[in-house]
């Protein structure tokens, strides 16, 4: 789809990857399915404060800079990019995100993992955990 990435997006990404000041950005398209646009940015790091800013039935894209201990080898951290796209999703919708995700992936530079999700329990800390940390 001819979907592009609003500048804000980059902006918002590049002080998450520097900064490190906000620990989540959540991307969705705008009014006209035109433009990938940032919804909402956090500086939260309870994980669960993320997991209620996914809606349960609208496709969503994340970035979460993801921070776990590593046995022996102290605090990691890796920037993990989401897409959110539960079942309950309008169709219409569902194919608008997976068309336009490229777009959006593509432009963030530095992604160490990525997350699909159709239910929260595909997106629950334990299984991010999991697939993030066997990478490292």
């Amino acid at each position: 789809s001819g979907v592009g990435v609003g500048p804000d997006c980059m902006t918002a990404y590049q002080s998450l990857k520097l900064g490190k000041k906000i620990k989540y950005i959540i991307f969705t398209l705008n009014k006209d399915n035109t433009e990938i646009v940032v919804e909402k940015q956090s500086e939260s790091h309870n994980y669960e404060d993320f997991l209620a800013d996914l809606p349960e039935n609208e496709p969503r894209w994340a970035i979460y800079d993801f921070e776990y201990e590593k046995e022996g080898a102290g605090k990691r951290n890796k920037i993990t990019f989401f897409s959110w796209s539960p079942d309950d999703s309008k169709i219409k919708q569902k194919m608008l995100f997976a068309s336009s995700k490229d777009a959006l992936r593509r432009s963030l530079v530095g992604v160490a993992a990525e997350i699909q999700g159709t239910d929260y329990s595909e997106v629950a800390y334990e299984s991010v955990l999991d697939k993030v940390s066997r990478g490292a």
